[in-house]
């Protein structure tokens, strides 16, 4: 079992002058850990459940192009990006840049996109759900061109490209994996098995329902099932001293056992370095031993 460390929220105790310095900081601890990726949200505004609309919220790729330069080996990605901010041209690039400025450690995590509040709030286009799916399915036929071979055109409903050229191609081999984000039944797990190389799904009462409706799209799309990597968001919580480890380590059990590889999610004090040590020496081994 793996886990990856999400960072949803920057407002810290040392405020904005110092959150460069404090970042820098958490992710290297973060990837000396052990810790097999680390994700930042995609988004504008911070979302509900995690803090207030007005807490601080870092733009994503830059961010993770920060977070590539203070690590060295944990994979970047976000969970998950909303197809609604960035023309996949745009996104193919930046995850380009990402896998090629990292030494090939980029995945691209993209979803349909929800928050109608922060799209309202900066203009962004907030179309309905069903044109999203649209834009979700041309994204990924998109950007996979995009990283093949060749520069033809590209034609779809929402997009007329004349000319995907690429350089430089990204290092990752074949591509960098994608992880679609979502648990929606009729496209979202459909298009994971037509064009994800993971999943991400929520820990609740239905993810083996969940996986079970994957399965069967990953049978009707002739795909095998076992090649799509199960990750499942779960907050990392040992406690501030380590005394919620053993609990956490009972549910990743849980997990594996209805075939997560791996889980991810934050981290709370994640500013405190003792936590991410601690995760370092009593979670991290402790959790690859699981299965």
């Amino acid at each position: 079992m793996k886990l990856g460390l999400q960072i949803p929220d920057f407002t810290w105790p040392n405020g904005a002058s110092a959150l460069g310095a404090d970042l820098a900081a958490v992710v290297r601890t973060a990837d000396n850990a052990g810790f097999d990726s680390i994700a930042v949200m995609d988004h504008f505004f911070q979302i509900r459940g995690v803090g207030p609309v007005e807490n601080d919220m870092l733009e994503a790729y830059t961010a993770l192009g920060f977070i590539a330069a203070h690590t060295e080996r944990a994979k970047l990605l976000t969970v998950v990006t909303g197809v609604l901010y960035r023309h996949p041209g745009l996104l193919a690039k930046a995850i380009t840049t990402l896998d090629v400025l990292s030494g090939g450690r980029a995945i691209l995590g993209i979803g349909a996109g929800w928050n109608e509040e922060e799209s309202k709030g900066l203009g962004f286009p907030f179309p309905p759900v069903a044109e999203r799916f649209e834009l979700l399915e041309e994204n990924l036929q998109y950007i996979l061109q995009m990283w093949a071979e060749g520069d033809e055109a590209f034609k779809s409903k929402h997009f007329d490209a004349s000319r995907l050229l690429n350089v430089p191609q990204v290092l990752s081999s074949p591509r960098p994996p994608i992880m679609i984000g979502g648990g929606g039944e009729k496209k979202t797990l459909r298009f994971v098995a037509k064009y994800a190389d993971q999943c991400n799904l929520f820990n609740s009462p239905e993810l083996k329902h969940k996986l079970d409706v994957l399965k069967q799209h990953c049978e009707n799309e002739g795909r095998d099932y076992d090649s799509i990597t199960k990750t499942v968001y779960h907050v990392l919580d040992i406690g501030e001293s380590g005394e919620k480890t053993d609990e956490l380590l009972k549910e990743l059990e849980r997990l594996n056992g209805l075939g997560i590889e791996v889980a991810l999610g934050a981290v709370p004090h994640v500013h405190n370095q003792a936590v991410l040590e601690k995760f370092g020496t009593d979670v991290i081994p402790a959790a690859e031993n699981i299965g």
